[in-house]
């Protein structure tokens, strides 16, 4: 892709507008000052001391951050938060993300706020070390009466929005935004809009959308042996395309991305050299932000891997923190 293109491509970003429809969760960092620390009187156990939380929207909220830092014109979350003080957090950052309309995102006594607690120890002259993570789930099916309005709510997006990302973030299916009501209508939704989706815990018994894998994900998928070299992975990801009548996507973390249209042929794209230290923690959803908003300003496959590719060489290199790429930074790395 030429840097001309990549800059008109990036620069339709603002006239586009685009839905996440998925988990969002809290990711609350707390930073850990190494050097002051004691010992429990009561458990014997190290005490670490907090000097700073910060939080910020994660999983569905990590792909709208990007796409908030793709400059792109509106975006729209589809899910929902609990009566609590970390949804409060959740709501609050929601809402302060320029050009995030909210009004689908919805709050319920029935669920909790997903949320990730990310102890972060700092030590001077050393790269920040996350410790043991605190997760607060939902291990219970979502209500009937919240999914069908979710489901409700994204079937309205039909004349709303340019394009969906769907991140399904959840250990246990069903027990998230992404049921099968909701799959349903994503269903209905990608007959007429790109509809990117993402799984956690599989893409398996999702209808035929745009499939945006990793790796371990495609040999799941497919039964494919751990020694599956890219040829192999190339031909299964083109038997993913051709049953869902879709694009299909496999990304191979530092070797690149695959992709593939239904009926032609596959295109691999390189990842980029790596330029320091890097912390891969985002990167899959920079990734699914850079596909879905390339596709919806009709970039062709190619394009979109490219950009996808320079958005997680941006991501990995910021440290100690859940990243994002922003336009600017794609352009400048596209530019070098």
């Amino acid at each position: 892709m030429t840097n001309h293109r990549l800059r008109a491509l990036l620069h339709s970003f603002p006239t586009l507008r685009v839905a996440v429809v998925g988990d969002f969760c809290l990711d609350r960092y707390l930073e850990i000052d190494a050097q002051h620390q004691e010992i429990s009187i009561e458990t014997g156990l190290p005490v670490y001391k907090v000097d700073r939380v910060r939080s910020q929207p994660g999983a569905a909220g990590t792909v709208l951050n990007n796409l908030v830092a793709l400059g792109v014109g509106a975006v729209w979350p589809v899910g929902f938060y609990g009566e609590d003080g970390e949804g409060y957090e959740l709501e609050k950052a929601l809402r302060m993300c320029p050009n995030v309309a909210t009004q689908h995102f919805l709050r319920t006594p029935e669920r909790r706020t997903f949320t990730y607690c990310k102890p972060l120890l700092l030590a001077a002259g050393a790269l920040p070390r996350e410790l043991n993570r605190l997760d607060s789930k939902n291990w219970t099916a979502t209500p009937v009466a919240l999914s069908e309005t979710l489901a409700t709510l994204t079937r309205s997006l039909v004349s709303e929005v340019d394009a969906v990302a769907v991140m399904d973030q959840v250990d246990v299916p069903g027990t998230g935004v992404v049921t099968e009501a909701v799959q349903a209508a994503l269903q209905a939704l990608s007959q007429h809009i790109p509809v990117l989706a993402d799984s956690r815990s599989g893409l398996g018994p999702f209808p035929p959308l745009i499939f945006k894998l990793n790796r371990a994900e495609l040999l799941h998928l497919e039964g494919l042996p751990e020694t599956a070299g890219r040829e192999t992975l190339a031909a299964a990801l083109q038997a993913v395309a051709a049953r869902n009548a879709r694009p299909a996507f496999v990304t191979l973390a530092e070797d690149g991305i695959i992709g593939a249209l239904p009926g032609a042929e596959t295109h691999w794209i390189p990842s980029l050299p790596l330029r320091g230290p890097i912390d891969v923690v985002g990167a899959g959803d920079s990734v699914t932000a850079a596909l879905t908003t390339a596709l919806a300003a009709g970039a062709t496959l190619v394009e979109a891997m490219e950009l996808a590719m320079l958005a997680a060489s941006v991501t990995v290199h910021q440290i100690g923190t859940t990243g994002v790429a922003a336009a600017e930074s794609i352009l400048t790395l596209g530019n070098a």
